[in-house]
Protein backbone atom coordinates (compact mmCIF):
# COMPACT_ATOMS: atom_id res chain seq x y z
CA UNK A 1 0.00 0.00 0.00
CA UNK A 2 1.55 3.41 -0.81
CA UNK A 3 1.83 5.89 1.54
CA UNK A 4 2.90 9.88 1.63
CA UNK A 5 5.03 11.64 4.65
CA UNK A 6 5.98 14.73 5.26
CA UNK A 7 9.12 15.21 7.47
CA UNK A 8 10.71 18.13 8.95
CA UNK A 9 14.57 18.09 10.14
CA UNK A 10 16.19 20.64 12.36
CA UNK A 11 19.59 20.82 13.33
CA UNK A 12 22.93 21.65 11.69
CA UNK A 13 20.69 20.08 8.51
CA UNK A 14 21.57 22.74 5.93
CA UNK A 15 25.24 23.01 4.30
CA UNK A 16 26.02 19.38 5.18
CA UNK A 17 24.99 16.89 2.01
CA UNK A 18 22.02 16.77 3.66
CA UNK A 19 19.69 17.35 0.66
CA UNK A 20 22.34 15.27 -1.45
CA UNK A 21 22.26 12.23 0.77
CA UNK A 22 18.18 12.06 0.81
CA UNK A 23 18.09 11.88 -2.63
CA UNK A 24 20.34 9.21 -2.94
CA UNK A 25 18.78 6.57 -0.62
CA UNK A 26 14.84 7.77 -1.53
CA UNK A 27 16.01 6.75 -5.11
CA UNK A 28 17.93 3.77 -4.48
CA UNK A 29 14.78 2.84 -1.88
CA UNK A 30 12.68 4.11 -5.09
CA UNK A 31 10.89 6.47 -3.21
CA UNK A 32 9.26 9.65 -5.21
CA UNK A 33 9.07 12.62 -3.70
CA UNK A 34 11.56 16.05 -2.82
CA UNK A 35 13.40 17.59 -0.65
CA UNK A 36 14.32 21.29 0.18
CA UNK A 37 15.90 23.74 2.42
CA UNK A 38 13.49 25.64 4.30
CA UNK A 39 14.42 29.58 5.12
CA UNK A 40 14.09 28.89 9.29
CA UNK A 41 17.30 26.29 8.97
CA UNK A 42 15.04 22.93 8.61
CA UNK A 43 15.05 20.71 5.63
CA UNK A 44 11.64 19.48 4.66
CA UNK A 45 11.06 16.51 2.39
CA UNK A 46 8.20 15.11 1.18
CA UNK A 47 7.86 11.04 0.57
CA UNK A 48 5.81 8.58 -1.60
CA UNK A 49 6.03 4.82 -1.76
CA UNK A 50 5.49 1.53 0.16
CA UNK A 51 5.85 2.41 4.12
CA UNK A 52 8.44 -0.28 4.19
CA UNK A 53 10.29 1.93 1.97
CA UNK A 54 9.70 4.74 3.86
CA UNK A 55 10.43 3.43 7.15
CA UNK A 56 14.01 2.68 5.64
CA UNK A 57 14.26 5.97 4.60
CA UNK A 58 13.66 7.21 7.94
CA UNK A 59 16.31 4.64 9.51
CA UNK A 60 18.99 5.19 7.41
CA UNK A 61 19.11 9.21 6.85
CA UNK A 62 18.70 9.05 10.84
CA UNK A 63 21.70 6.39 10.91
CA UNK A 64 23.52 8.76 8.39
CA UNK A 65 23.03 12.15 9.39
CA UNK A 66 22.79 11.65 13.16
CA UNK A 67 25.26 14.26 13.99
CA UNK A 68 23.26 17.06 12.19
CA UNK A 69 19.58 15.98 13.38
CA UNK A 70 18.36 17.37 16.46
CA UNK A 71 14.88 16.67 15.92
CA UNK A 72 12.70 15.15 13.49
CA UNK A 73 8.77 15.51 13.10
CA UNK A 74 6.60 12.75 10.91
CA UNK A 75 3.27 13.62 9.76
CA UNK A 76 1.88 10.98 7.74
CA UNK A 77 -0.63 11.80 4.68
CA UNK A 78 -2.76 10.24 2.08
CA UNK A 79 -0.45 9.90 -1.38
CA UNK A 80 -1.11 12.09 -4.20
CA UNK A 81 0.26 9.41 -6.46
CA UNK A 82 1.26 12.99 -8.33
CA UNK A 83 5.35 12.12 -7.70
CA UNK A 84 7.22 10.61 -10.18
CA UNK A 85 10.79 11.03 -9.22
CA UNK A 86 13.05 12.42 -6.17
CA UNK A 87 14.16 15.29 -6.53
CA UNK A 88 15.73 18.15 -5.27
CA UNK A 89 14.07 21.44 -4.87
CA UNK A 90 15.49 24.67 -4.98
CA UNK A 91 13.30 26.91 -3.47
Amino acid sequence: MIKRTHVFYSGQVQGVGFRFTAERIALDLKLTGWVKNLTDGRVEVTLEGEEEGINAFLKNIRNVMRVHIQKEEVIWDSPSGKLKTFEIRFR
